[in-house]
């Protein structure tokens, strides 16, 4: 059959399953938009192209199915920037759709022309500029088997105008061939072994699981192992739903905000397992007080992050879930008594605690408060800095996919568009961002969004008038000098009013409860401004180049 370019884009996108593109129309992609509308296709309008990509990023982390957002050209294919960076640092598996200037006005600095294959190439898993209309089914094809397959991560389309309209016999292609990009899924057997061999003569086994898990679905393996070798296990901020929260060998988030007992068992144990983590400097700490006692297993898909950052005793290239099944049908059952004797005395004396104010709101009470109304059955997404430390120590995740923030890079903004994301994959599902003052005002005109979606994502603000993370930093390592960290904010909940939303402002520790609940139990999107606490920080912390397991606020309140 005879198709546009926007035609075959759209047949092509239906063919992979995609169901909503999240998007900003401009000049350069009205032909795909004209497609759009006549064939029906479901597009969630943000109010910024940054909104629409981190959205798709949060229908991607959340579903486990590819992300689409679509920008026009320059400005609003530059506006993506942040948000691929986000999903490259995080292995998302995002597909972005650029318009481009015709490919005659290519390189002449033509109205709205930017390289953003050139631009992007450093932040994207790989990129394409589509020349020829014929080409594009094969372009598409591929994009998406790149970026969800491997190590996954965000692909770039970009769609010169005189493509999208150009015609062309579509067929789209049932196979495809790309050599030099072959992953790997199943472990070296001889290596497997290893791991199993040292298994079995570890004393204080420890497994670090990173979000490479939850993108295998590997969380069935690793709960198996950990319990048929009684393995304490703790966890990266990416892979805080790898693991049960609530389980009794689980022992929280590790690193510059973890848990004292995952930190002191880190430098405790013998054999550390690491499976889907890369070892980031937010985890280790000093490099060379890291597991100072360990042989380490690495388990990865990924072989260049195998021995970048640590040392590795055995090295396993391949799929976390494909992997541990394998150690599973050779490994015996394990007995460590006295080790777990030893963690669980860590667990009890030094757990995540804070001092109760009479005044002022804790926002670790906030937390703590969203996780009894949901019963750790929530979507929680972040914004980042201090509200997402917090949600990562007080909530208990049970569900995978449950926990989406932005990890690698560490993106202000991020939790607002992402929950949206979330939500339109998850509509069945409760929907939180737990936001600080400061991120919130990053993509708040998506406030619109959420209004004229109607789309019940709950936005509870931990409104504490600073830049909290970086004024703790501040205090901590720079005399209190709090230069530029004091913000004037607005009424959010008079903001969200004017674009008739439901929103709440509570300043009374007594009516917290009160409040979440009406906020959880509306219907429609809503949101709680919560006046938390100004100052609290958030403890423990493993002080800049420190070891893990040397922390402030360890034995105080």
């Amino acid at each position: 059959m005879n198709l546009t370019g926007a035609q075959a884009l759209l047949e092509s996108l239906r063919r992979e399953g995609v169901e909503v593109i999240f998007g900003y129309p401009g000049g350069q992609v009205i032909p795909i938009y004209d497609a759009i509308y006549r064939e029906g296709f479901k597009h969630i309008l943000t109010r910024h192209e940054q909104g629409a990509v981190h959205a798709a990023d949060g229908y991607a982390r959340s579903t486990g199915r590819p992300g689409v957002c679509l920008a026009t050209s320059g400005p609003g294919a530059t506006n993506l920037v942040t948000g691929l960076a986000t999903a490259y640092m995080d292995s998302v598996p995002i597909v972005a759709l650029t318009g481009q200037v015709p490919t005659s006005m290519l390189g002449r600095d033509s109205f709205q022309e930017a390289d953003i294959t050139g631009i992007t190439m450093p932040i994207t898993k790989h990129n394409y500029l589509v020349k020829n209309v014929s080409e594009l089914p094969r372009i598409i094809k591929e994009a998406f088997y790149i970026a969800t397959t491997g190590r996954p991560g965000p692909v770039l389309i970009d769609l010169p105008k005189d493509v999208s309209v150009s015609a062309c016999v579509y067929s789209y292609p049932e196979t495809l061939s790309l050599p030099g990009y072959k992953p790997v899924y199943e472990g070296n057997v001889k290596q497997i072994k290893a791991a199993v061999a040292a298994l079995e003569t570890a004393k204080k086994p420890l497994i670090y699981a990173g979000g490479g898990v939850t993108i295998s679905g590997a969380e069935e393996e690793l709960l198996r192992l950990a319990e048929k070798a009684e393995i304490p296990v703790t966890a990266t901020l990416m892979g805080l739903t790898a693991f049960p929260g609530t389980h009794p060998l689980f022992l929280g988030m590790l690193g510059m905000h973890g848990a004292v007992a995952a930190n002191y068992a880190v430098t405790s144990c013998d054999l550390l397992i690491a499976v889907g983590a890369r070892f980031d400097d937010r985890v280790t700490g000093q490099v060379s007080t890291f597991a100072p006692n360990a042989r380490i297993v690495h388990l990865d898909i990924d072989p260049a992050e195998i021995g970048k950052n640590v040392r590795v005793d055995i090295p396993i290239v391949g799929d976390a879930k494909h992997i541990l099944a394998a150690l599973l049908s050779l490994l015996s059952a394990e007995k460590h008594e006295q080790w777990l004797k030893e963690v669980n005395k860590w667990k009890s004396n030094h757990p995540l605690v804070y001092q109760p104010h009479t005044d002022y709101i804790m926002p670790q009470a906030v937390v703590e408060t969203i996780l009894e109304l949901t019963d750790g059955e929530a979507i929680i997404c972040t914004e980042v800095g201090q509200n997402q430390m917090w949600a990562a120590q007080f909530y208990r995740f049970t569900r995978p996919r449950s926990f989406i923030t932005s990890g690698g890079l560490g993106t202000m903004g991020f939790g607002f568009p992402a929950a949206i994301g979330a939500q339109v994959g998850n509509p069945e599902r409760v929907v939180i961002d737990i936001a600080g003052d400061g991120s919130i005002q990053m993509n708040i005109q998506e406030l619109a969004t959420i209004a004229s979606y109607q789309l019940p994502v709950k936005i509870i603000i931990l409104n504490n008038g600073y830049l909290g993370m970086v004024r703790q930093w501040q205090e901590f390592f720079f005399e209190k000098r709090y230069s530029e960290v004091a913000l004037n904010n607005p009424d959010f909940a008079k903001v969200a009013e004017a674009y008739g939303i439901k929103a709440y402002t509570v300043k009374k520790p007594e009516e917290l409860k009160r409040m979440l609940t009406a906020v959880l139990n509306h219907p429609g999107p809503a949101l709680l401004n919560c006046l938390v606490h100004p100052e609290e920080n958030v403890l423990p912390m493993v002080p800049p180049n420190g070891s893990i397991h040397q922390m402030l606020g360890v034995g105080e309140v």
